[in-house]
């Protein structure tokens, strides 16, 4: 119970100082560490959404760059098509582009979920080594169709000029999109949490440890896997719309292998299977990027002798080892 207790307050630590520091960062004058924490809550979302798969389900995928690239082409393109005042298809159906989050958040989690709904149902039907490379390929035919589809950019991406609109916020404020963020990222691990104590979690759980047992009470853990993924990869598609907006801007490598590679890592260095390892992996990843970045260009080895350390060392990531060694699953 006492490290249960020291994982709780470490959460609430973080939440609060995600909370005040855009509030610090106003007070001393320096808004770009407001578009840094942005950032943290955005690859933090996308991490929850590996997490749920990889750290609740057990499934090791290594393409999960495809739904955050298809959520940041949904955003994308509705975003351009309003912008430009042509429609995205005429027929048999008039659907046009637009510039409200709420809708760009909604086509992106469709996208995403459909995308991760084929790929799922292929690749899980496979496991281990076979698994991670099979997702990987799908991430990668997706990545090589959006840099040989000239309309959206190709290989150059394609701009989002003005930031989308949501309802009472102006978002071109750095402070206001930091917050919308924030609230989707608390959303997120709140949806985590609770699929993960639900009945379904435990079914997920049992599907990772033993799917012989788990089909002799008549649940099918292929459906269980499943539907995570699908959850999994609507998550993180969410965040790649956030992430769109932020850099107003979409292109290919945001379905590159790397991409996936740094949405795995930061689920690492902060817990797999933690509720806030994700946003604890984010805050590690940019604190890295911006102090090491600004000295090399080679700031990922520095990153990479600390992720080595976490593997060798902190099973558990960073919140496992201020936390302690309590199960957490």
């Amino acid at each position: 119970m006492a490290s249960l207790s020291r994982e709780t307050l470490l959460n609430i630590f973080l939440t609060i100082g995600m909370l005040a520091l855009p509030f610090v960062a106003t007070a001393i004058d320096e808004p770009f560490y407001i578009t840094l924490a942005t950032r943290v809550a955005i690859l933090g979302l996308a991490g929850v959404g590996l997490n749920l798969a990889l750290g609740t389900g057990g499934l090791v995928s290594f393409g999960h760059a495809a739904f955050f690239g298809l959520g940041g082409y949904a955003a994308g393109i509705l975003a351009s098509h309003a912008l430009n005042y042509t429609p995205i298809m005429e027929s048999p159906f008039l659907i046009e582009g637009t510039n409200q989050m709420l809708i760009i958040w909604l086509v992106a989690i469709i996208v995403s979920g459909i995308g991760a709904y084929l790929i799922g149902l292929l690749s899980l039907r496979t496991s281990g080594v076979y698994f991670i490379m099979i997702t990987l390929a799908f991430a990668q035919m997706i990545y090589y169709f959006a840099i040989s589809w000239p309309a959206y950019g190709g290989e150059d991406g394609l701009s989002i000029y003005v930031r989308n609109a949501f309802p009472g916020v102006n978002t071109l404020d750095p402070q206001g999109f930091y917050f919308i963020c924030f609230a989707l990222l608390m959303a997120g691990i709140w949806l985590s949490a609770t699929l993960k104590n639900s009945r379904f979690g435990a079914a997920l759980q049992s599907a990772r440890q033993n799917e012989e047992r788990l089909s002799a009470v008549g649940v099918k853990p292929f459906n269980i896997k499943l539907t995570a993924f699908v959850i999994s990869g609507m998550m993180t598609g969410l965040a790649g719309a956030l992430f769109a907006d932020l850099n107003r801007f979409v292109s290919p490598s945001m379905l590159s292998w790397h991409m996936s590679g740094e949405i795995m890592i930061l689920v690492i260095l902060g817990g797999v299977g933690r509720l806030y390892g994700p946003l604890a992996g984010a805050i590690i990843y940019i604190i890295f990027e911006f102090i090491f970045g600004g000295m090399t260009e080679h700031w990922q080895f520095f990153l990479g002798l600390v992720l080595l350390g976490v593997v060798l060392f902190a099973r558990g990531g960073v919140i496992g080892l201020i936390a302690g060694r309590a199960r957490h699953d």
